[in-house]
């Protein structure tokens, strides 16, 4: 479920600045901002954090990649390791619009321990990227965290970008095996999840039955069944469900026995991979 305490907050100034904060409570490693037609301008500053900023519209510049200032403009990405001293600030006269992302750096390591390489070892450069692919993948895990999507779904996407960001820039992440292997690696784990598709699995438990990175079980589910592994188990739930109602069972007790939270989250979930209410789908 999202988390109790999840917020999404928005604000104006006076410098036509529309700014909007999401965090949540579930995932504390986590915070990202968006700011739209911003007049404003930094001191040279660090985080604890790992910073991601991405620009949206108009152009800025970046100090903190090495002595000379960097143009940016609309889909270049910024990656800030913690505690460099850097600035990204608008054009003269100008405005522009950004998200920047925070990252827990002890959560970022954690996750790259699971599939780093010995290069992981060397000190991490601040790095400018301009890839429209990486650009659209942020957007998208944005647009995620902003949802009322499930937590579970939030964290798969978290970690599958990062992973994405280490794949390319060939530092982290090793080569993804063949298909094959990743049928054969998954079937224990697709097994125990269809044996019990009440029982809610855990990111890291199915990544330690499939002997993988949580990054590495996320490219696999997607390679293999084009969801994350959340969404599979939810699939998988409603598929269970139809089949339930068709023997006479009534929503109430199929909610129940798959595990869901209550009848309303069930007849959500279930309208969302079917497009009808279990109360339309039973007749």
């Amino acid at each position: 479920m999202q988390g109790a305490i999840a917020r999404v907050a928005e604000r104006n100034d006076s410098k036509n600045l529309r700014q909007r904060f999401w965090h949540d409570a579930a995932l504390p490693h986590v915070e990202i901002r968006r700011a739209c037609h911003s007049r404003v301008c930094y001191k040279p500053h660090a985080h604890p954090t790992f910073s991601i900023g991405a620009v949206d519209g108009g152009s800025s510049i970046f100090t903190g990649a090495g002595g000379t200032p960097v143009a940016l403009h609309p889909g270049s990405l910024v990656f800030v390791p913690a505690e460099r001293v850097h600035a990204c600030n608008p054009a003269i006269d100008s405005a522009w619009s950004y998200q920047m992302m925070h990252l827990d750096s002890a959560w970022l390591a954690s996750v790259r321990q699971e599939y780093a390489t010995v290069s992981s070892k060397h000190t991490e450069p601040v790095r400018v990227v301009d890839d429209p692919a990486l650009y659209t993948q942020f957007c998208a895990l944005s647009d995620v965290l902003f949802s009322h999507a499930a937590v579970d779904e939030k964290e798969a996407a978290l970690i599958e970008f990062v992973g994405d960001y280490d794949l390319k820039q060939s530092s982290y992440v090793e080569p993804v095996v063949s298909s094959t292997q990743l049928e054969h690696s998954l079937a224990p784990v697709l097994e125990t999840m269809r044996n019990a598709p009440e029982v809610t699995v855990s990111l890291p438990e199915l990544a330690a039955r499939a002997g993988m990175s949580r990054y590495q079980l996320i490219r696999a589910f997607r390679a293999v069944t084009g969801m994350t592994p959340h969404a599979w188990q939810l699939n998988l739930r409603i598929n269970v469900a139809r089949t339930l109602m068709h023997k006479g069972k009534s929503i109430a007790a199929v909610a129940h026995h798959l595990g869901f939270a209550d009848q309303a989250h069930f007849q959500r979930v279930f309208k969302a991979y079917t497009g009808v209410t279990p109360g339309s789908f039973k007749g």
